[in-house]
This record gives C-alpha cells, sequence and structure tokens, in this order.
C-alpha cells in the first residue's frame, strides 16, 4: 500500500505509523492524476487499486472485488463501485453524493451531482446508485488518461471519470452492498470520527 499526499501533515502521520507514503505535487486537478505521479515510483505495478481518502470505511473486501475485476483477461480500462440507495434517500438530491447509471452489462454511462436518473415515470426495482470514491486502472490506461486535458463535462460536474467516458474508455461499475458513507463536508467528517472512536 501506497499513501499518495501533498499534505506534510499526512506525510508526517502515515510515517509516524511506519506507512510508506510519496509526495506529489500540488498542482493536480484530480485524485487520478495524482495517482500516476505516485505510481512513477512502483514501476513494476501493471493494476492499481486508488481508494481515495474520503472513504476511510470502505469495505476490505471491495478493494479485493475491483483488483479481480481489473486484472481479468478481458478486463475493463477501469472500474469502480456503487452502492443502491432508495428513491427517496435525501443524498440523491445532495450534489456533495455522486450517482452514477449503468447499461445492462454494468459499463457507466454517466456520472452526475445531480439526482441520476430523473423519475420523471416511477420505475419498480430501479434504484439510485451512489458512486463510491474508489477506482482501479491498469497502468497502462492511467498513463494515456493523464495526457488528456480536462474535458468539459468533468470541469461541469468536478468529476475525473467523465473525463474517461468522454475519451472513449470503459468503465465497469461493481454493485455492492457496501454502505459505508463517504465524507464529502465537514459535517460528516465528524460523524465519521465518532463512528471511528466507538468501533
Amino acid at each position: 500500500m501506497l499513501v499518495a499526499t501533498d499534505d506534510e501533515r499526512i506525510f508526517e502521520a502515515v510515517t509516524g505509523f511506519g506507512g510508506r507514503v510519496v509526495m506529489t505535487s500540488a498542482e493536480h486537478e484530480t485524485g487520478t492524476d495524482r495517482i500516476a505521479e505516485a505510481v512513477r515510483a512502483l514501476p513494476e505495478a501493471t493494476h492499481i487499486v486508488n481508494v481515495q481518502g474520503d472513504e476511510p470505511l470502505i469495505d476490505p473486501r471491495l478493494i479485493d472485488e475491483l483488483a479481480a475485476v481489473i486484472t481479468a483477461d478481458g478486463g475493463p480500462d477501469m472500474a469502480t463501485a456503487a452502492n443502491p440507495l432508495a428513491v427517496d434517500d435525501p443524498a440523491v438530491a445532495d450534489p456533495n453524493v455522486v450517482k452514477v447509471v449503468m447499461a445492462l452489462d454494468g459499463r457507466a454511462l454517466y456520472f452526475s451531482r445531480s439526482p441520476l436518473p430523473f423519475f420523471r415515470n416511477p420505475v419498480a426495482g430501479l434504484p439510485v446508485y451512489r458512486h463510491k470514491g474508489i477506482y482501479a486502472y491498469t497502468r497502462s490506461f492511467l498513463e494515456r488518461f493523464v495526457t488528456w486535458p480536462q474535458s468539459p463535462l468533468e470541469q461541469a460536474e468536478s468529476l475525473e471519470q467523465l473525463r474517461a467516458l468522454e475519451n472513449g474508455a470503459s468503465i465497469r461499475v461493481l454493485p455492492t452492498e457496501d454502505k459505508s458513507p463517504g465524507v464529502d463536508t465537514p459535517e460528516q467528517a465528524m460523524a465519521i470520527e465518532e463512528l471511528i472512536q466507538f468501533h
């Protein structure tokens, strides 16, 4: 495991418990761009799983599942995960919570901060999926990704995965029942800290 950061406080915290950490540029627009710099220190790595820092309670089994998807023969360029939400869950309308819709074969069609899909008509059994902050990539795809400029939809939504979609990449979305909350606001950070303290 390697922690990538541009923050000296995080660097010191990770080295303090004996972890492996690399300082990266503060100029990166996205976490994926930061990961691409960090893996230069790992020339032997052919596949990468990126667990974003705002997903501290993510189920470790999900990491293994995504690693299996990305390393499979004929696997996608990129993989990620999403958990279902009830249509009336307040998170559906929360722009801090990213939603995703998928094709029938599990490929991502679009990610958005808006409610997605918009239910003009009720459809029984069609959930809303919350995108989780975890990605898996092949090294060759990651190296291509960072050569592309930020795309228009990426800029509009502030979602780096849209750069991949706009450039024709295939993103496999793994549905999961892992409902661990992400950290998108200071209030959520406080709630996560309380959860960690009581476990």
